[in-house]
């Protein structure tokens, strides 16, 4: 992968709303200004009552607000409990998430990190996984993790899977747009040095920048790659 266009036909999984600015943001608006399709994928909503209904209306509105701000295709909601996917049985995740990927059928699938401290991560890349198995041509043929502020970095590394990026995608124009569509919701939004502090995604992605000789990146480990 050289060039974005590669990367055809993109779904973004999410297992919360903010997920996806937080772990692709940049990389979704730059896909955009580039006239590459970006579908998100939500997976869960907040149930009561362990989530206040105006809350959890509230953060919808600012995830469709970043969403109009990075011009993304369409956002498709899956009605999964947050925080409680481990309630659920895997049969009904997998056939929820499934379902949605099987039709958009996207040429590039960005997945949360299967190491993330929360749960409701883990489980979605399996489910994500599992319909991204290779049983027909139409499977995804690029699939990388991204990281999420305070989930990816926030777990046990030595005994738990590590984040290890292996592909950089320069986000140094649009960086600035990926940290406008975070600051969309402002429920979610801490003071630095918290780590959900747009002081500490801008941070992040200097840092990824540098690790390449670039301004500004996204970092993501390449689960699979099909040369068709």
């Amino acid at each position: 992968m050289n060039d974005l266009a590669s990367l055809g036909r993109v779904l973004v999984v999410a297992p919360h709303p903010d997920d996806e600015v937080l772990g692709c943001g940049g990389t979704m608006a730059r896909l955009a200004a580039e006239g590459i399709s970006v579908h998100v994928l939500v997976a869960t909503q907040g149930k009561p009552p362990a989530f206040d209904p105006e809350g959890v209306a509230q953060v919808r509105a600012e995830m469709l607000e970043a969403h109009k701000l990075l011009e993304v295709v369409e956002t498709h909601e899956v009605d999964l409990p947050a925080a409680a996917l481990d309630t659920v049985p895997a049969a009904q995740v997998n056939a929820e998430i499934g379902r949605i990927i099987e039709d958009i059928s996207p040429d590039t699938l960005f997945l949360p990190h299967i190491g993330d401290i929360h749960g409701d991560h883990a489980i979605v890349f399996q489910a994500s996984m599992v319909a991204a198995r290779p049983r027909h041509n139409r499977a995804p043929a690029r699939i990388l993790c991204y990281e999420t502020l305070s989930e990816t970095n926030w777990y046990a590394p030595p005994m738990t899977p590590a984040f290890m990026p292996n592909v950089f995608i320069d986000v140094s124009e649009t960086l600035d747009r990926k940290l406008d569509a975070f600051r969309c919701f402002q429920s979610q939004v801490r003071p630095f040095p918290e780590e959900r502090s747009i002081e500490a995604l801008e941070a992040l992605a200097r840092s990824r920048g540098a690790t390449v000789h670039v301004k500004a990146a996204e970092a993501f480990m390449n689960v699979r790659q099909i040369i068709r």
